[in-house]
């Protein structure tokens, strides 16, 4: 039994195309949807597909509400997807062939969980493919981008630390056949409203650890680790082989750091001001 699990919000559009007739949904025994009180209908197109749908709040960590569809799946092996990516054909024949290949298994072998986890992978990295102004990005560390989304059910969660982190697995991980298509950044607007969630998060985040601003931290985030990361995806990476695109891209990465700082100054400053008011 193979389980779907994608968290949401606003994400009509996005999810006609995750669901469509080409897509996962052909051989899904279940699909998830955990809804962050999306104000658009997201919820109910989801439901016109045969989703099972669990409305809930949006959480700091969106991580969360994936582990809690993770958590309901039923299925023997375990899929996690977001609303803006989409199976090809090869992704889909290799998830039904390992799928029917355990239902076999299963079959034949009450235990078959132990077995299977001696002598076969029990998660799969996924390559992936990120479009970015138009462009798939082939360079620039954006490609294989493996992502672990497919697993044996109860060998796999994620931490919900981070914004892009990994799921941690108690196995060994395989390498999956095909590709996730991912469609993230349709446009520059797009990229932009994400990359304000991403540095609100990651200044928090430094908050939390007690970051102070000061002129050799300040030099740090919006100096060195902007330079830094633009040299390693566009040179070292090769990211100018992706043109524009590619530049374009290692710039903004860069500013992710100079950006979270700030937002993470505007916080203290907040503090401050609230304390004398």
């Amino acid at each position: 039994m193979l389980s779907v699990v994608l968290a949401t919000y606003n994400e009509e559009k996005n999810i006609l195309k995750y669901l469509s007739s080409d897509s996962i949904r052909k051989i899904a025994d279940e699909i998830i949807v955990v809804d962050g009180y999306s104000s658009d209908q997201t919820r109910e197109v989801c439901e016109k597909l045969s989703a099972k749908v669990i409305k809930t709040t949006n959480k700091k960590n969106f991580h969360i509400n994936k582990q809690m569809g993770l958590d309901m799946a039923k299925g023997d092996l375990v899929l996690q997807l977001d609303a803006d990516e989409v199976c090809d054909k090869n992704l889909v024949k290799f998830v039904d062939k390992l799928n029917k290949k355990i239902q076999v298994i299963k079959n034949n072998n009450e235990s078959w969980e132990t077995e299977w986890k001696a002598n076969n992978p029990v998660a799969w990295e996924i390559p992936r493919k990120n479009l970015f102004l138009g462009a798939w990005l082939k360079k620039g560390g954006q490609y294989p981008d493996p992502v672990i989304r497919l697993y044996i059910n109860g060998f796999a969660k994620l931490p919900q630390k981070d914004v892009h982190e990994q799921m941690v697995v108690d196995g060994t991980v395989g390498w999956a056949k095909g590709h996730l298509l991912h469609y993230a950044n349709p446009t520059f607007s797009d990229y932009l409203r994400k990359f304000g969630t991403y540095t609100n998060f990651k200044a928090h985040q430094l908050n939390e650890k007690g970051l102070q601003i000061n002129i050799f931290n300040t030099m740090k985030y919006m100096v060195y680790l902007p330079l830094k990361t633009f040299l390693m995806m566009f040179l070292r990476h090769k990211g100018f082989v992706d043109g524009i695109p590619g530049f374009v891209f290692a710039i903004m990465s860069g500013m992710h750091h100079a950006i979270a700082y700030l937002l993470l100054w505007e916080i203290k400053e907040n503090r401050k001001y609230k304390k004398n008011d």
